[in-house]
């Protein structure tokens, strides 16, 4: 049963998606709260598997809360969930370390594969906001499907993930230099300028 820790200001909206998780049978709803602070807080008293988190929010707000945690080395798998069909705020959650984005009008299904996936150490995204965010590039990628090695997309997750190259080299069990050629070769191979353009890439592509 996959934990879930819910942080969002809008009560009904909170407690309507509490109860579609129970409905699921695959995860519960360990605690819910309003803001990135509060969540913090219940964190460090009831650490969960997966956050699933608004964006928009008074006090601390979900971008804020995830460059908290990314900023504490917490590798916590955060799920954004917003109202908001803005590609602009779903570039901004990648970039502060986000393992999903989505909107808040998916089905259930969805919603909890989306758990699922985030919570399994997984990457997920919003595929009209990827599309947006892609504009102008080749649906297929530049090589074959199989560009990125294993590890190589195991390091992109993780990076993905807000990261840094010493925080992945201790998951990975590699030299932080070698992790840092790992993350050079990834955003040559992609022809990427950096990190968040190449995850976006590779969910683009269906490397993630």
């Amino acid at each position: 049963m996959i934990s879930v820790g819910l942080v969002d200001d809008q009560v009904l909206i909170r407690e309507g998606i509490a109860r579609l998780i129970e409905i699921s049978g695959a995860a519960t709803t360990a605690w819910q709260c309003d803001n990135g602070e509060a969540a913090l807080t219940e964190l460090r008293r009831d650490p969960v598997d997966i956050l699933v988190c608004d964006i928009r929010m008074p006090g601390m707000d979900g971008i804020t809360l995830l460059k908290r945690l990314r900023g504490e080395g917490n590798p916590q798998p955060v799920l954004v969930l917003t109202t908001f069909d803005d590609h602009q705020l779903f570039l901004d959650a990648l970039a502060a370390g986000a393992n999903g984005f989505l909107l808040k009008d998916v089905s259930l299904e969805k919603l909890m594969h989306a758990i699922e996936t985030v919570a399994g150490g997984g990457f997920i995204a919003e595929p009209r906001l990827v599309s947006q965010a892609t504009t102008g590039i080749d649906d297929a990628p530049p090589t074959d499907p199989e560009i990125l090695s294993n590890k190589e997309r195991d390091i992109l997750k993780l990076a993905a993930g807000g990261l840094s190259n010493r925080e992945i080299a201790a998951v990975v069990h590699l030299a932080e230099g070698t992790v840092k050629n790992h993350v050079s070769n990834i955003l040559a191979k992609l022809n990427c300028r950096d990190r968040t353009q190449a995850v976006l890439y590779a969910i683009h592509w269906k490397l993630l």
